[in-house]
């Protein structure tokens, strides 16, 4: 099959799954060995589920499961992920290689061994569940922005369950709040249940590639299908005892919305590590950035040094001290885990050297024995 016959077209049937010029060119090499191109929309156990192009089928596309045995390695931010483009061998069924990444939204694991895990590829907009269903966790929000900004994806709040919080002041009050806590992000509030900004929310994320982030509980599964308008996620109940969620998402599926472009829907996040993520904490706290250069002092702690900007902004209450102890908190987390990764790396190198340096010894001393 020639490479032209995946350059872009309106009528392509990979192009409302993102599929354009730039990744035409990058998959060129591969069109000339007779592999196509795929979506990966599931991965699982050694396989996964591509979507490819098929003029036979209704929608022109069809979805194929591959082994990914051939592209599969140690590295835990080049495994394959949902939203990955990849060319497959549909001959012998195997994933041959992974195209370049545009962008890539990854989180340290809750392991010691300072690891970074990939959650979704190819992403142009990152969407933050936060449920209303108890005050909004501000902290974690801008933890998750920070992550959202240095992945290379758009962050959007999108503020759940607003079926919950009847009362329109106080439910404007939540949106100034989370505003407050995302500067230059939009927020929005929806209610699945009810409808209520499930269209407005649709329309801004049509024609790209969408991740649905946040917490067990969050109203994600529930929101996925609102917005794909059909039950293509199992919702559960949240817990009476505590109000948490159950984990009704186990693995991260890509879905084609009705207006265009695709969602991918995640699991639960406990836990959500920070990972390199120094630029992205900067632009969230981008505010606290701009006042920091404004202080008498380049080395500013601001704390008591005289011609702090940086407090006079929270004595005039321009800043709250709830952003500046969020933004310290996230910079002595990113540093800490920046030289956990340095000392890990330190030790693989030193592993490596002792391991040649025993190579060595080993092949001189068989060079003595053959000369004897």
């Amino acid at each position: 099959m020639s490479s032209t016959s995946f350059t872009l077209s309106p009528q392509h049937p990979l192009a409302r799954y993102g599929w354009d010029e730039g990744f035409a060119d990058a998959f060129t090499p591969y069109a000339a060995e007779g592999f196509v191109p795929g979506r990966i929309v599931r991965v699982d156990r050694g396989r996964c589920d591509l979507v490819v192009a098929d003029e036979t089928a209704d929608d022109g596309v069809r979805t194929v499961h591959s082994d990914t045995s051939l592209v599969t390695t140690g590295d835990p931010l080049r495994i394959m992920c949902t939203g990955d483009w990849a060319a497959v061998d549909l001959t012998t069924g195997h994933v041959r290689a992974l195209l370049p990444r545009r962008t890539a939204f990854v989180r340290s694991t809750s392991s010691q061994r300072s690891e970074g895990q990939i959650l979704a590829a190819n992403v142009e907009q990152a969407l933050i569940a936060v449920p209303l269903s108890t005050d909004p966790d501000l902290g974690r929000v801008e933890r998750f922005l920070a992550l959202a900004w240095e992945s290379g994806a758009e962050p959007v709040v999108v503020l759940t369950k607003a079926d919950l919080v009847p009362d329109p002041a106080v439910l404007g009050h939540l949106l100034a709040d989370t505003e407050a806590a995302a500067p230059g992000v939009q927020v929005f509030a929806v209610s699945a249940a009810t409808g209520e900004g499930v269209d407005v929310l649709g329309a801004v994320l049509s024609g790209g590639t969408s991740v649905l982030l946040g917490p067990s509980g969050a109203g994600k599964s529930t929101l996925a299908n609102a917005l794909v308008g059909a039950d293509v996620q199992d919702v559960q109940a949240i817990r009476d005892r505590d109000g948490k969620g159950r984990h009704t998402t186990t693995t991260r599926n890509l879905l084609p919305l009705p207006g265009g472009g695709v969602l991918i829907d995640t699991p639960g996040l406990r836990g959500v590590g920070l990972w390199d993520a120094e630029g992205g904490v900067s632009r969230t706290f981008s505010e606290i950035e701009a006042l920091a250069a404004e202080c008498r002092f380049p080395d500013c702690g601001h704390d008591s040094e005289p011609g702090c900007a940086v407090t006079a902004a929270i004595s005039d209450g321009s800043l709250s001290p709830r952003r500046l102890d969020s933004y310290r908190k996230l910079l002595r987390e990113n540093q800490r885990l920046a030289a956990r990764t340095d000392a890990r790396l330190r030790a693989e190198l030193r592993r490596e050297w002792k391991l040649r340096r025993a190579e060595g010894a080993y092949m001189v001393e068989r060079k003595r024995g053959r000369s004897r």
